[in-house]
């Protein structure tokens, strides 16, 4: 067998056990490339009126967050345009995540929102879990990934012509032929523009799914440095102090005055009494790669360091930019609007693939058949047509 045959056997045999898991990651992932347009247009809450006055501090946002949610633990306060709500988040891995959104000006309330229902939720759940327990689905989604990366490459190869004759028709659709000729090319044409970001949705996506895959693409970019786990650097216990002004909103006001441009600031509330307050300023706020992660302890609010990618973002070197950058890359983020219509179309694309390749596979099988029947029937009559498949 030749390598050639070799890579087309695995090409299909991957294909038809990944098929329909490769279909709900693709499809899904489409229908949630613009869940953020959407949601600004259809959720009125999530924006005010801007008034020429301050908005009220994280500590008063709490106050009033924690009277609308009672009983759960407050994450993080999101400060984002004179326009937008400010955002009281609940989060809590498995147990519950909820936003209370808040005038900034008057502290109305004005919705409060249960993270994990709804339309885009739901879509969501498909894509990083198949609608399955978490611990379930997650491996099948990180196999099946590392399946369709295979398959990209291979996918490649085949396509690959062996001469500039047929390079020419490799690259366009022969819109005139019958039908099964389209589907072919449907499936090799469509199929090689958009591998190219296929392999990088693939390679974005094993990150997520596999911690060796994870510490390998860090130490590939970096040059060999090892990965470093998020860790809260913490505070210092023995230090606490009374303070006059409430720590998280004196690291607020600390960060407004230093980054007067920034699109959005978070303060993190520690979630005991060793932990730091985390404030993150985000100059662009429809991406986060360029995130400034800085840590402060809470009692003398000194900023503390820490040596993983999740630092300051002038400390961060190519690699650590990389891997900050993950989710930005992989739904097109990172090259704007642009970036997210690309996005869109080549998972759109991605998903018809499992289709069109199971109807080449199926074409040929049944010609398969009637080839052999054929040759049952009239063996002599059967013989060029079976020189010709």
């Amino acid at each position: 067998m030749s390598l050639k045959k070799a890579v087309g056997f695995l090409h299909l045999w991957l294909g038809l056990i990944s098929g329909i898991i490769v279909f709900i990651i693709a499809i899904t992932g489409c229908m949630y490339a613009f869940q953020a347009e959407i949601q600004d247009a259809t959720q009125p809450y999530r924006f005010v009126a801007a008034e020429n006055r301050n908005f009220l501090p994280p500590s008063k946002i709490r106050g009033i967050a924690d009277a609308a949610l009672p009983g759960r633990h407050l994450h993080a306060v999101l400060y984002e345009s004179k326009t937008d709500a400010v955002q009281a988040i609940y989060y809590q891995f498995e147990e519950y995540y909820n936003v209370v959104y808040i005038n900034p000006y008057s502290g109305k309330v004005l919705e409060v929102k249960d993270m994990e229902a709804g339309f885009f939720p739901f879509i969501l759940d498909g894509h990083f879990y198949l609608w399955l327990p978490h611990e379930i689905g997650q491996p099948i989604v990180a196999g099946a990934t590392l399946v369709f990366f295979a398959m990209m490459i291979s996918g490649i190869v085949l396509w690959w012509p062996k001469n500039k004759a047929a390079a020419r028709q490799r690259f366009s659709i022969k819109w005139d032929a019958r039908w099964r000729r389209k589907n072919y090319d449907l499936h090799n044409v469509l199929g090689f523009y958009a591998s190219w970001l296929g392999i990088i949705f693939a390679v974005t996506g094993l990150v997520w799914g596999y911690q060796w895959f994870s510490s390998a693409w860090y130490a590939t970019t970096t040059g060999g440095k090892e990965f470093v786990p998020y860790y809260d650097p913490g505070s210092d216990t023995t230090a606490q102090a009374s303070l006059a002004v409430p720590a998280i909103d004196q690291i607020w006001l600390r960060m407004l005055k230093e980054h007067p441009d920034a699109e959005s600031i978070e303060v993190h509330i520690p979630d005991t009494k060793s932990a730091s307050v985390n404030a993150n300023i985000n100059p662009d706020a429809s991406t986060y790669w360029q995130i400034d992660y800085r840590y402060f302890d809470q009692y003398t609010l000194k900023e503390l360091p820490v040596k993983h990618v999740w630092n300051r973002f002038d400390k961060a070197g190519l690699g650590d930019k990389i891997m900050r950058a993950n989710y930005d890359i992989h739904v097109g983020a990172i090259l704007g609007l642009p970036g997210k219509i690309l996005a869109f179309f080549a998972s759109l694309i991605i998903a018809s693939l499992p289709i069109t390749g199971f109807y080449i596979w199926w074409g040929r099988r049944n010609k398969e058949k009637k080839v052999m029947h054929s040759l049952v029937k009239n063996p002599v009559r059967a013989k060029p047509v079976l020189a010709r498949s």
